[in-house]
């Protein structure tokens, strides 16, 4: 079946970085588009960045645009995503998904599959 495993997930200061990735099996992972979103208490899943099956296109919310990259190694079937400049507000679990689509969606209902998530704290 389907898998996707978060990693890279932890405690940083505002300013630090961290880079997440996503080891997903069970899928022709070069067929499906990647995204990254996250949720932070009582708050609902939110779109964070988006790459294409090709690694084109990568998409990104306005909140993380500069900050944040998503890339993706088919070879291995990863994909991550490094957080520079983290600010308290980034605090969230944040989730792997993937979608068998040419153009992938922010709305969280599009996506097939998700991760169990990794927890990201951000301290001020």
């Amino acid at each position: 079946q389907v898998q996707l495993v978060e990693s890279g997930g932890g405690m940083v200061q505002a300013g630090g970085s961290l880079r997440l990735s996503c080891a997903a099996s069970g899928l022709t992972f070069s067929r499906y588009a990647m995204g990254w979103f996250r949720q932070a208490p009582g708050k609902e899943r939110e779109f964070v960045a988006t790459i294409k099956w090709n690694g084109g296109s990568p998409n990104y919310a306005d909140s993380v645009k500069g900050r944040f990259t998503i890339y993706r190694d088919n070879s291995n079937n990863r994909v991550h995503l490094q957080m520079n400049s983290l600010k308290p507000e980034d605090t969230g679990v944040y989730y792997c998904g993937a979608a068998r689509t040419l153009f992938p969606s922010r709305a969280v209902t599009e996506w097939e599959y998700w991760g169990q998530g990794t927890q990201v704290t951000v301290s001020s």
